[in-house]
């Protein structure tokens, strides 16, 4: 049993299909197949039930998949971080972020360029907890900003600052000329809310729950900038991270908070506990730490 013949096995079991993983392998079919023959005979046990029009794991089967994919990932991060040793004081930075940090880490970036002048900074969206999750474990990023609290074993979640969820309307609204807005003042207001799995989603639909009033969900989004296009054409009401809306020159949009401590929220800065990262990317990391000390 070598590493090849594990990483074909997680691989047809990862696509369900011989044909898929001997494609995905670039290798044929018929070689994919006597592979996993030889392991089986190896092994002295059958991996793969066959006898189903899909391709089913024995409990036998389901045991090493599990061991077997840890393995492979355990070896895709000593790769990995071969090439973070290799890379000391420069090369690459993969940072995930939720959107409402866009104004503030820029401020970091620029105090980290003094000291690491060659690192490039690659930034990507990571917004669903199970995103978060699979891109740390994935070595997909170093570390990612979010709004989500990961309670995990091998991830590390340090909280960074505190911040509202604001109310966003156009400016022809009548709720703009109201000295307090309360959540009943919402009823019936078409409501603009994020999809399912966003972090966000949830701590809305909890303040409203809380409130004992129920939204007029009229629009689903991905993106607070999605949002805020349908508020300015006056089309409907969202709820965004304060943040978000810092520089916000659009005359045209009118934010009001309420007062309500369910839409408070806290930003996290999460990484794996135990990846190797290089003596630069470490100091990103702490930089964003001690930016909000």
């Amino acid at each position: 049993m070598d590493l090849k013949q594990l990483n074909y096995f997680v691989t047809i079991v990862d696509h369900r299909s011989f044909s898929k993983a001997a494609e995905k392998l670039h290798i044929s079919q018929p070689s994919l197949s006597n592979a996993v023959k030889s392991l089986e005979s190896e092994l002295g046990f059958q991996i793969l039930d066959r006898n189903t029009r899909n391709i089913e794991l024995t409990e036998a089967g389901t045991i090493l998949y599990k061991k077997a994919a840890r393995l492979l990932l355990e070896m895709e991060s000593v790769k990995k971080e071969m090439e973070d040793v290799k890379n000391i004081g420069s090369g690459e930075i993969q940072l995930g972020m939720i959107e409402s940090v866009k104004h503030w880490i820029p401020k970091v970036i620029l105090q980290y360029n003094d000291d690491f002048p060659n690192m490039r900074i690659k930034l990507t969206e990571v917004l669903s907890g199970n995103d978060v999750k699979n891109s740390l474990r994935n070595y997909k990023t170093h570390a990612i900003i979010t709004n989500q609290f990961i309670q995990e074993d091998d991830i590390e979640t340090i909280p960074l600052y505190n911040e509202k969820l604001v109310l966003v309307l156009h400016e022809s609204n009548p709720l703009t000329n109201h000295a307090t807005i309360t959540f009943k003042d919402l009823v019936g207001e078409p409501f603009i809310i994020s999809s399912e799995g966003f972090q966000t989603r949830e701590d809305v639909l909890n303040a409203f729950e809380m409130e004992g009033v129920i939204p007029t969900i009229k629009y689903e989004i991905e993106r607070f900038e999605t949002a805020l296009s349908l508020v300015r054409e006056g089309i409907g009401i969202s709820l965004i991270p304060e943040n978000y809306l810092q520089a916000l020159p659009d005359y045209a949009l009118v934010k009001k908070c309420i007062d309500s401590p369910s839409l408070d929220r806290t930003v996290y800065l999460t990484y794996l506990k135990n990846r190797y990262v290089s003596p630069a990317i470490h100091a990103f990391i702490n930089k964003t730490k001690l930016f909000f000390s």
